[in-house]
């Protein structure tokens, strides 16, 4: 079973920066897909950012495309999500989640954590 806990979230200024961090254990996720997601009060999750943890492909949404970086750790079963120039907007809970390869759906999801823009 693959457990994956997030941290690094908190209040931020518009205009700062945050840095996630989702460390996977139970499993080596070297194969696997890593995503993170988001979820704003009275909203939908949402996609936010994808990396292939075997080819290292990067994926992200438009709204944060330039302003988040998403990486891998040098332990490999550790995602980063660099989060700067953030917006109000960007408020929400940050999920992290995996998925086999060849799977459709995320699998395993972490139980987030709050990131909370000030204007």
């Amino acid at each position: 079973q693959v457990q994956l806990v997030e941290s690094g979230g908190g209040l931020v200024q518009a205009g700062g920066s945050l840095r996630l961090s989702c460390a996977a254990s139970g499993r080596t996720l070297s194969t696997y897909t890593r995503g993170w997601f988001r979820q704003a009060p009275g909203k939908e999750r949402e996609f936010v950012s994808a990396i292939s943890m075997s080819g290292g492909a990067t994926y992200y949404a438009n709204s944060v495309k330039g302003r988040f970086t998403i990486v891998r750790g040098n332990a490999n079963n550790t995602v980063y999500l660099r989060m700067n120039n953030l917006k109000p907007e960007d408020t929400a809970v940050y999920y992290c989640a995996a998925r086999g390869r060849a799977a459709p759906l995320y699998a395993y999801w972490g139980q987030g954590t709050q990131v909370t823009v000030s204007s």
